[in-house]
């Protein structure tokens, strides 16, 4: 019989009355006092607004990928989603990434609709995140799932963890890139998704 370790167990997840006793905590942390009349409600809001801001928790990115088309009458070119606006948060301060992310794929056989690989998108932004991470978890599913010929992956974001504390650098924009197959084996292919996306210059030295 095969045991479970500690470390593949499904975490427990706490109830909804110990979440918001944990906000009271951190509002007294912060000085302020959980009992006073703009404070009552707050608890029960942020809970509600994690439950929203990590829904990508209870998504499987693959099956969203799941069903796909091959009645395409022979379209054999790049397909890209460009400019998809996408929200994190940040795993090491829990405060927002926000970004877009560029997405593309050569096809085999088969495509999926367009509004799965915003969907994908979302399924990862919607965690504790860091960018690098987020950008292979997105080309890595699309290329396992859909087994295409090549695919490319961009993310563009700013990170409130750099411009709200620490060194505070607002205006400042962190590029990842993945690209998979064709899209880097075949430096014409990787060229005609840069160009897509309008960003050549800026993404060329940024893959990861």
């Amino acid at each position: 019989m095969t045991r479970t370790t500690k470390a593949e167990e499904a975490p427990i997840r706490p109830t909804r009355e110990e979440a918001e006793a944990a906000v009271r905590v951190l509002l007294r942390w912060a000085g302020d006092d959980p009992a006073r009349e703009g404070l009552l409600d707050t608890p029960s809001r942020v809970v509600r607004s994690y439950e929203e801001f990590f829904a990508g928790y209870t998504v499987d990115p693959k099956e969203l990928l799941a069903r796909t088309f091959s009645e395409v009458d022979g379209y054999d070119e790049m397909i890209v989603l460009k400019d998809i606006r996408f929200e994190s948060y940040c795993e090491h301060h829990m405060v927002p990434i926000i970004g877009r992310a560029h997405v593309a794929y050569l096809p085999e056989h088969r495509v999926v609709g367009i509004s799965k690989l915003a969907r994908l998108v979302d399924a990862f932004a919607k965690r504790l995140q860091i960018q690098e991470k987020m950008t292979v978890q997105i080309a890595d599913t699309l290329n396992e799932v859909l087994q295409p010929k090549g695919v490319g992956v961009i993310l563009e974001a700013s990170h409130q963890c750099m411009s709200t504390r620490g060194v505070h650098k607002a205006g400042v924009a962190m590029v990842t890139s993945r690209m998979l197959g064709t899209f880097r084996s075949d430096p014409s292919t990787r060229r005609e998704f840069l160009s897509i996306v309008g960003n050549a210059s800026t993404v060329s030295v940024a893959n990861t």
